[in-house]
């Protein structure tokens, strides 16, 4: 370990691993319980908590919120929503206890300022059934706030950037990392750990290449942390196969929901051809889903593919039809039209200042006036989330209360590896809890987690030898680059290492192109995936020579790390699903329909983190609810 780096440790009993939305409702709810019982509460973030996690720039809409208390919905109505959104793939148990806690969540985020809109009644305004509308710019900032605050800053350390957790065994024990800005590497010890460090992106190439490289969706930091920190520690993961495509305006990657749902725009062809109407039949090939309303995520997608595979693309979001189809009422009274013009056009602008500022300067760079012009929509690259309509993450602990048995088998939303919690993102099989959801998930764990600290007092023994191997492990980038740096005049060119963003690019050729990318119209088969693999085993052996010139590069080196551990717990198990359940998402060509008999299942995996070897199964899907 190169002599300038100190060695910072930090002894806990609650250790909160991200600060993003789910971290954030563990650290509130974890904090109140926490000092009544003499704990310490401790959150490391990669980034800075104000603007870190999926709604770092803001958010137009909150896409959970129930209105139990009004009697708008039911929690039933919401479990059966996402059980069929993900083609029956779902834990009802864990659905349904984010939808019934969710409600309260939204609730603080109205208390400590979060500006939502309400009509003259004094309601929430929705955007659709489960959405409610909101000025949400500083939406994060808000909730950041509210959690700095029931931690205190002298228990939050940012700009930290977490590489492996430290085990005792089968116990989880911390985790070490290093500072992004400092040289400084971390040692967290504590009894309990959350994994709460966001999903995935950059695993499969982007659409958007050259000057627009790292513009996605998803938050383009958010590399897999969660999902590789769980599978290192040993815990049992699930739906590792549902990765998430969106379809979202083309290029600045723009939300299109409060376009669907609030404008009630319409999606056509380059002919004008709606294929949500023209494709309707090929829903009967989907068995029940392709019946339910609404129409499950993937299975819109699919049908907008089919169009632009026979060559009748673009695609367009008609928005200058629905603006002008919203403002019909008023035609007859020319003020009163120009007037409601004005406010939807303000509104369209808002939709994307408020959460994707990108797409606003795209319009404008590209003279297009939503009133008047149409706008190109376009599926983005694959994800892997477990909050939004993806289901990838850990497999943990139900609800005490209604969880089935061979669901529970610890502290609410505890991993199978003891002390190890997970929400959010990093939590599998419970989507579509959004960032609402993802907040009410948090607290659910982090009151688990205090319970589990009063009920397991014993400290976990950490072994020093293993700590100071670890301490090796994270630096090595930048030892190989030391060692090797003077064997050629260009850093970037060396056949003794490999720099992170060449490595980057071909982790991302390989998914592309044989995992079903873009470039592949999604589609992949056993012979296309076997033959990734092989690749991606090859490139696995290559990141023992990634090397870091700097914090920024080893940072960048760990990331390509941990993104590969995602892309093979991906390959594993898209290759064990022998059928096609998810079109839109991925469609497998050699087994290209669903199978309701054999494959109405999760598919589970694990990682043994000694020798590399996956073990990957089949998990009963146990029903609370027909």
């Amino acid at each position: 370990m190169p002599v300038n780096f100190e060695t910072v440790e930090v002894k806990t009993d609650i250790l909160l691993l991200g600060g993003g939305m789910a971290c954030c409702g563990a650290a509130v709810e974890a904090a109140y319980w926490a000092e009544k019982q003499g704990l310490k509460v401790t959150l490391v973030d990669k980034a800075a908590m104000d603007r870190s996690g999926a709604v770092a720039m803001g958010l137009s809409a909150i896409n959970q919120y129930l209105g139990l208390a009004k009697g708008e919905n039911t929690v039933e109505d919401y479990v059966h929503y996402v059980k069929n959104d993900l083609m029956g793939i779902a834990r009802d148990d864990l659905v349904y206890n984010i939808a019934r806690h969710v409600d309260s969540s939204v609730h603080l985020f109205e208390k400590w300022g979060l500006p939502i809109w309400t009509n003259d009644e004094g309601n929430y305004v929705r955007g659709g059934r489960w959405q409610i509308m909101l000025n949400g710019e500083s939406y994060k900032v808000i909730v950041a706030e509210a959690a700095k605050n029931a931690l205190g800053t002298d228990n939050i350390y940012e700009r930290v950037y977490i590489v492996e957790p430290i085990m005792d065994g089968d116990r989880i024990a911390g985790a070490i990392g290093f500072s992004t800005r400092e040289e400084k590497i971390y040692v967290f010890k504590a009894k309990t750990v959350l994994a709460g460090m966001g999903g995935c992106v950059g695993v499969f190439k982007p659409r958007s290449t050259g000057e627009g490289l790292g513009r996605s969706w998803y938050p383009p930091f958010s590399s897999g942390s969660s999902a590789y920190f769980t599978m290192a520690a040993g815990a049992e993961m699930t739906c590792q196969e549902v990765r998430f495509i969106p379809v979202r305006f083309k290029d600045a990657y723009g939300p299109v929901g409060a376009w669907f749902l609030l404008f009630k725009s319409k999606a056509t062809n380059a002919d004008g051809g709606e294929y949500m109407v023209e494709r309707r039949p090929e829903l009967e090939n989907w068995g029940e889903y392709g019946k339910v309303k609404p129409i499950p995520a993937n299975l819109r997608n699919y049908l907008g593919m089919l169009d632009v595979e026979e060559g009748l693309g673009p695609i367009y979001m008609q928005t200058a039809d629905a603006i002008a189809n919203l403002a019909a009422d008023y035609k007859d009274d020319k003020k009163a039209f120009k007037k409601k013009m004005k406010a939807l056009e303000s509104e369209a602008w808002e939709d994307f200042l408020d959460m994707t500022v990108s797409q606003a300067i795209l319009w404008a760079a590209c003279n297009i006036a939503p009133e008047e012009k149409a706008s190109e929509i376009a599926a983005a690259e694959p994800y892997f989330i477990g909050s939004h309509s993806g289901g990838s993450g850990a497999w943990v602990s139900g609800p005490e209360d209604c969880a089935p048995d061979e669901y529970k088998w610890g502290y609410e939303n505890m991993t199978t590896v003891k002390g190890l919690f997970a929400a959010g993102d990093a939590s599998g099989a419970s989507s579509h809890k959004f960032s609402s959801g993802s907040h009410a998930e948090g607290r659910i764990a982090g009151k688990a987690m205090v319970k589990y600290c009063v009920e397991n007092t014993e400290e976990p023994n950490i072994d020093a030898a293993k700590v100071e191997a670890l301490k090796e492990k994270v630096l090595k980038p930048m030892k190989v680059f030391e060692e090797n740096k003077d064997f050629t005049t260009d850093p970037d060119v060396n056949p003794e290492y490999i720099v992170p963003k060449q490595y980057m690019f071909r982790l991302q050729k390989i998914m592309d192109e044989y995992a079903g990318g873009c470039s592949a119209a999604f589609k992949t088969s056993k012979a296309l995936l076997e033959k990734g693999y092989e690749y991606l085993t090859m490139l696995k052996e290559d990141s023992e020579k990634l090397a870091a010139r700097d914090l920024h590069e080893l940072m960048r080196c760990w990331e390509n790390i941990h993104r590969t551990l995602q892309a093979e717990a991906h390959i594993q198990t898209v290759l064990f699903r022998e059928e096609t359940r998810f079109p839109g998402y991925y469609f497998r060509t050699d087994t290209p329909k669903i199978d309701e008999e054999n494959w109405l299942t999760f598919v589970n995996c694990k990682f043994n983190p000694e020798n590399g070897e996956w073990d990957v199964f089949k998990k009963d899907i146990v029903r609370l609810l027909d």
